[in-house]
């Protein structure tokens, strides 16, 4: 299960934390984002141990979403030892995700 994260909990979670984070940034009136939602929570389970998920939500969260210059969403940032390494903006299914992923952290 994807850890929702905020402007306050944004550095613990995700900045201060060694290994791979993916942050969903995310807007509950968003369609994409929406559809998205069941991707992640499967990609949590898949890649548990390997990459911490995080969603983000930029409307209640927009310090954070503003310092990342997000500027649509879904949009998907992968950190590793707090580091954006990859970026990866618009819907993707669960296979291209899976791929994505597994090149990113290999």
């Amino acid at each position: 299960m994807p850890v929702v994260v905020t402007d306050t909990t944004f550095t613990q979670e995700v900045t201060q934390t060694e290994g791979y984070v993916l942050v969903d940034f995310w807007a509950e009136w968003c369609g994409p984002c929406r559809m998205l939602a069941p991707v992640l929570e499967s990609l949590a389970k898949k890649f548990e141990n390997k990459v911490k998920v995080a969603k983000l939500d930029t409307d209640a969260n927009p310090e954070v979403a503003g310092q990342y210059r997000i500027a649509s969403i879904p949009c998907c940032v992968l950190f590793k030892n707090g580091q954006e390494v990859s970026r990866f903006v618009g819907f993707r299914n669960e296979a291209q995700f899976t791929e994505d992923l597994t090149k990113a952290i290999a």
